[in-house]
């Protein structure tokens, strides 16, 4: 049976019945099987255009039905047999046919008589309806052409019917000019009467002055013209005319490239990946060439169209061929929003030696003039931007009376309109590529990395400490998974999820089967070890307060405790501050949503749509139309006022607008500035919400409010009541030593001054999980607990009885939850339906305070340089925390929260105690320096990375900003960044010196083997800096021009060092690297160099304000993305310990050569010879 055919299998019956009857044509054929190719007799019946075989005449059921519709059926001569088969093959008459269907294999049958044959054709070819098909066809085509001649016809009749109206209206102009001149020839007939008897003198002066007055004219004239050709008018004019000349060669030029893309690349490709072997899959070459073929065919018209308005040159009207441009143009959305993953594609494709062969042999053609595929690739996406560029030029030099003129800003409009929509999009797909990068590495699949708004936030490496039980650590079991790495998990931070994967041999990654995939609104972060847990205190003391805990509190299953051990501070300080900003995130959104939910009917989500300030663009601020983690339009440009209102605004906080304003508000604002705007929203809360959102929360809803009237001395409205939740507030009237968290499921009310914190458990029940195991010993923390029903009422609850009675004494509350808990806002604050809340400005300033808590904390833990640079606003920072724990009422966790921020203002910054450049220096014990020789390549290579890393780690990120390393004055702006540059230099000058110190080539090219296995161990301790400073000293021309030494390297290392070059090579801005890098997991050193060139890319090519003052946000964002990577790498330690015997040797300057003696060392090892 034929694919793609729908059929009744009664209707079949029948027909066959009809046909075995009836048919057209009926008897036996021979059948050739696509199986084993063998012939086999079987009975046809044509009958209509379906053709019926049978096992035999008398079988009643078909073997087989074609329907032979569009296809077409030829004889065919005999296939080529042995000398034994001819004779029986010349008594067979062979025809095939062939269906017009995709995939359908032809049908090959033959009889043992000729006229048999062509009878058997005859039918089937009238059967498959061809002639009709073809005549339909025909009559088609000359339809669609009587169709154009009438449209065309009728364009020409109206273009007849206004000339007439034209005509008519000149022949009446002419008719009274006509009358206009018969009058005045009237008046001057007597003078016409005179003039024929003039004086033939006076006829001769007459005609000398006609003369002169022609000349004149014809003079004027010509100065007229002259006087054009050199006014400014015509010049612009000329360059108009320059521009589209050269817009005509541009395109030539384009469409030659796509033209050589497509047949030279596209088209064999297909046809090869049709092939019995194919190279590549039709779904790979899809990938990588997209939509270029179509793109194409539309730049032939467009082409078409430019040089027919050239052929009616001078007068050049283009504007209708951008308008019929214009909508086509959309095409280029696909082609640049998939070029990245096209490339990869490609990428991917050339590990296969088959296709890179073929490849190369297609590079290697003459149309492609050396170039690359990926160059040809790289076109289209620069067509847009040269024609917005092109019409800029073209509108310079266009007057404002031009006919053109509106046609032109029109069109070039609406091309930076799709320039703008194809830039955010490209952004947009980033992060989604991103996700799906990490759902490719996961064995398991990861459905929620599907989710486009799950945002990408950080990923490294963490150690997963075990717990035993009663939530005990083993400390003997945790000193072999320090050694072991046992317990190494290579983490993922989204917006909304963390990860916890274990990495096989193979690198792949695979999900833990409990706790690989943490929902953050079920988790809540613990930094610190609690102070009266004796346990945390030794596991502290153990691993030097690098670990931390993650409770996850899940409503479908039982609680349990994720701890984790970060390798250094820094990188704990790190993760710690991106999942608290994530919970934070998630949580406060939720809280308001509820508050929203129950009081107004006006949500969160419905509140931001309807506030235009976020959305629409205004003379402060533009936006772009990505939509950041929050579904909140990205700030293109906005003023300082504007992104600090964006900073405080305490509906949503996007982390990354967090992380690019602290990275970058030393471009635009001060410190100070930032600084009081945040102690004005502690102080002022209500100024963080613009008035129309302000309208909208308080605008309570009619029907709920006979029942309920707000305190309007509500001690709530005071400063002193506002904190960061989850909240754990002391009831008024119960026991003072008796606090309670704020339920997740508990009205808030404002009949007695303070919270209710109890409800009808028909509504919901209060859950204790959280605070117990916050707040008592680890095991409460996997304990169930269970709740008895209780009435509501606002004073006194009764505790559950599985947990342990609260602590008698005064600093009980302190002790109901935990204080290492970072301050986050409960889960799932629900209101119920018959207590509606009258405390919508407590909610808010508790919300104010938690945002001013978050970013300083933020602030303090990952840029904790600004305080030390700037003692100013460390104080200023110190008076605001002080100033919020001299409050008396002070919750525990505020008051945890803002002693941790004092604390880690004030802790000594070299406590963790890590080697710098400076101590190894000054070390006093230093064994001798031992040769090279002696040193094996693991601890060189060891020696090196952990140089490398101590050097690079002590860049601070401020330093990036301002190309700083590019001024005259860089010794002193970035000081560190010329460390580092000098550091890479030293390096390379010890790896060429040491080189040239041996005499004999065989010792010198020991050494090049040496180093090059030293570059190789590099790069598997992820050192690509250390790769670059050894390679390009190999390739210092003192070196490579040593041909005697190099002919004594094995092929073994040469291939090894032209992997590691092409690794690091700088080959289209350092692809292979960056590549390389994505694929990496820190401990990393990458090539700073390439980081530097970035920015100063996106420093020269964008300013840090608009024409009309406005913060350039967008570059910002691409700053502090290339930051943000940059500390991922130094904030990750290595663990190498430290050997000072190999470091003092690489250290020693009294080993290197500059570049003039190293290059006269090697005239005098390797002369030049003779020309």
């Amino acid at each position: 049976m034929q694919k793609s055919v729908r059929y009744n299998e009664g209707h079949a019956l029948f027909l066959s019945a009809v046909a075995r009857k009836e048919g057209t044509k009926r008897g036996y054929l021979s059948k050739k099987t696509a199986e084993n190719s063998r012939w086999h007799e079987k009975f046809f019946a044509l009958y209509q255009n379906i053709l019926f075989y049978f096992e035999n005449e008398q079988s009643a059921r078909p073997a087989g039905i074609y329907l032979l519709e569009g296809c077409t059926c030829e004889r065919v001569p005999a296939p080529k047999m042995s000398t034994t088969g001819k004779e029986a093959l010349e008594k067979q008459h062979y025809f095939l046919v062939v269906f017009g269907h995709d995939g359908q294999k032809p049908l090959e049958l033959r009889t043992e008589e000729e006229s048999e044959c062509d009878e058997w054709v005859e039918a089937i070819q009238q059967a498959s309806y061809s002639d009709i098909i073809i005549e339909r066809e025909v009559l088609m085509q000359k339809y669609i052409h009587l169709i154009q001649i009438v449209e065309t016809e009728k364009v020409a009749a109206n273009q007849l019917r206004t000339q007439l109206e034209d005509q008519d209206t000149e022949i009446e102009r002419l008719k009274a000019e006509i009358v206009a001149l018969n009058k005045t020839k009237e008046r001057m007939r007597p003078y016409h009467v005179h003039h024929e008897h003039e004086d033939p003198d006076i006829k001769k002066i007459k005609k000398v002055q006609s003369f002169m007055r022609g000349w004149l004219c014809r003079r004027k004239w010509k100065i007229i013209v002259q006087d054009y050709i050199c006014s400014p008018h015509a010049e612009s004019m000329r360059k108009r005319n320059q521009i589209v000349f050269n817009m005509v060669e541009a395109e030539t030029e384009y469409v030659h490239q796509l033209y050589i893309l497509v047949n030279c690349f596209l088209r064999p490709l297909r046809m090869a990946a049709s092939s019995k072997k194919p190279p590549i899959s039709h779904d790979d070459v899809s990938s990588i060439f997209l939509n270029s073929e179509t793109i194409m065919f539309l730049h032939e018209i467009f082409h078409q169209g430019l040089k027919a308005r050239i052929a009616n040159w001078p007068t050049l009207v283009l504007a209708d061929l951008f308008d019929i441009l214009l909508p086509m143009l959309n095409i280029y959305q696909e082609f640049v929003r998939n070029h990245q993953y096209s490339l990869q594609v490609l990428a991917n494709c050339k590990q296969n030696r088959d296709f890179d062969k073929l490849l190369k042999q297609y590079e290697s053609n003459a149309a492609c003039e050396g170039r690359m595929l990926e160059t040809f690739l790289t076109y289209p996406m620069f067509q847009i931007p040269r024609y917005i560029i092109t019409l800029h030029e073209l509108l310079a030099h266009t007057p404002h009376e031009h006919v053109e003129r509106k046609s032109l800003e029109f069109a070039k409009s609406k091309l930076e309109e799709l320039s703008r929509v194809m830039h955010d999009e490209v952004s947009d797909t980033e992060n989604i590529r991103k996700n799906l990068a990490i759902e490719r590495m996961i064995v398991e699949g990861c459905d929620i990395l599907l989710d486009t708004s799950q945002t990408f936030v950080r990923q490294g490496s963490l150690i997963q400490l075990p717990s035993v039980e009663r939530g005990k650590l083993s400390k003997v079991r945790l000193g072999s998974l320090s050694l072991k790495k046992e317990g190494e998990r290579q983490c993922f931070l989204f917006t909304k999820h963390f990860l916890v994967c274990t990495r096989s041999s193979g690198g792949k990654l695979h999900l833990l089967k409990q706790g690989g995939v943490l929902s953050l609104i079920d988790c809540t972060l613990i930094e610190e070890p609690d102070a009266s847990d004796e346990e945390s205190k030794v596991g502290g003391q153990v691993f030097g307060q690098l670990d931390f805990k993650l409770v996850v509190e899940p409503s479908d299953s039982p609680s349990f405790t994720v701890v984790l051990l970060a390798p250094s501070r820094q990188e704990k300080a790190a993760w710690t501050s991106d999942i608290s900003q994530c919970i934070d995130n998630i949580r406060c959104n939720g809280l308001m949503t509820s508050v929203f939910e129950e009081n107004s009917k006006v949500t969160v989500p419905h509140m931001i749509k309807s506030d235009v300030r976020l959305h629409k663009d205004d003379v402060d601020i533009c936006f772009s139309k990505t939509l950041n983690s929050c579904k909140v339009p990205q700030i293109r440009y906005a003023s300082v006022e504007r992104l600090l209102e964006r900073l405080t605004d305490l509906r949503f906080l996007s982390i990354d607008f967090l992380n690019t304003f602290l990275h970058t508000y030393r471009i635009f604002t001060t410190a100070m500035v930032v600084m009081d705007k945040l102690a004005d929203i502690y102080k002022k809360p209500f100024s963080s919400i613009p008035i129309r959102s302000l309208e909208l929360f308080f605008a309570t809803n009619q029907n709920n409010r006979g029942g309920e009237h707000i305190n309007d001395k509500s001690p709530r409205l005071c400063r002193k009541f506002s904190s960061p939740p989850p909240l754990s507030i002391p009831s008024r009237t119960s026991s003072p030593v008796r606090t309670r968290k704020l339920s997740l499921h508990s009205p808030i009310t404002a009949r007695v001054g303070g919270l209710d914190l109890t409800s009808p458990l028909s509504n919901s029940s209060i859950s204790y999980n959280s605070s117990q195991s916050a707040g008592s010993s680890p095991t409460s923390a996997h304990t169930p607990l269970t709740t008895t029903p209780q009435t509501p009422t606002p004073t006194t609850s009764s505790p559950p009885s599985s947990t342990s009675p609260p602590p008698n004494n005064s600093n009980s509350e302190a002790g109901d939850m935990s204080p290492c808990r970072s301050p986050s806002t409960p889960r799932h604050l629900l209101f119920t339906n018959s207590e509606r809340t009258c405390d919508k400005e407590f909610i808010i300033r508790r919300a104010a305070t938690n945002r001013v808590l978050n970013v300083l904390r933020h602030w303090v833990s990952k840029h904790s340089q600004d305080f030390e640079m700037n003692g100013d606003l460390k104080m200023s920072v110190i008076c605001l925390l002080e100033e919020v724990l001299r409050d008396p009422d002070l919750l525990p966790q505020e008051r945890k929260a803002t002693a941790n921020i004092l604390s880690a203002l004030s802790q000594d910054d070299q406590e963790d105690a890590q080697l710098r450049i400076e101590d190894i220096l000054q070390m006093a014990d230093c064994p001798k320096a031992e040769c090279f020789e002696s040193l094996s390549a693991m601890e060189l290579a060891e020696q090196i990375t952990l140089l490398d890393h101590i050097v690079f780690r002590s860049i601070p990120y401020e330093e990036f900003l301002g190309q700083g390393w590019m001024k005259v004055d860089k010794t002193e702006r970035t000081p560190y960044i010329m460390k580092t540059s000098q550091h890479f230099n030293d390096m390379s000058n010890l790896v060429a010196s040491q080189i040239m110190t041996h005499t004999d080539v065989g010792s010198r090219a020991s050494s090049i083997e040496k180093w090059v296995a030293v570059a190789d161990i590099c790069r598997c301790l992820n050192n690509y800096n250390g790769v670059l400073e050894i390679t390009s000293a190999l390739n210092r021309s003192a070196i490579y021009r040593l041909k005697k030494t190099w002919a004594k390297v094995s092929k073994q290392t040469k291939a090894l060092m032209d992997k590691l070059q092409k690794t690091v090579s700088s080959e289209g801005r350092f692809k292979n690297l960056r590549e390389t890098l994505k694929n990496c997991n820190p401990p990393c050193v990458p090539y700073l160099g390439m980081y530097l060139t970035d920015l100063a890319f996106i420093e020269e090519g964008t300013p840090n304000f608009t024409e009309e003052g406005l913060v350039n946000f967008s570059k910002m964002r691409m700053i502090s993305h290339i930051i943000r990577e940059i500390r991922q790498f130094q904030q990750t330690p290595y663990r190498i310990e430290h050997q000072a015997k190999v470091t003092q040797y690489l250290l020693d300057k009294t080993l290197i050569m500059d570049e003039d003696t190293l290059y006269d060392l090697s005239l005098k090892i390797e002369p030049r010879l003779p020309a």
